[in-house]
């Protein structure tokens, strides 16, 4: 027989799961606006469109998991 989490166990996983989405897009932004400054302008917009897209897709599960727009 499985065992069932409740809602509140459900949402402290979901929050450590999800704040390693924030964490690792903002590392691509930051990483993207370094390589802006370091080689040139097209390496860096593409590292920052990989970092924003992390963050759309977080935004995604987010409104997906919790049905914030009904």
């Amino acid at each position: 027989m499985k065992k069932r989490l409740s809602e509140q166990q459900e949402f402290e996983i979901l929050k450590l799961v999800l704040d390693k989405f924030l964490w690792i897009g903002f590392i691509f932004i930051g990483f993207g606006l370094y390589q802006m400054f370091a080689t040139s302008i097209l390496v860096g917009l593409i590292w920052s469109v990989v970092g924003i897209s992390l963050l759309i897709l977080f935004m995604l599960l987010l409104i997906k998991e919790y049905e914030l727009i009904r």
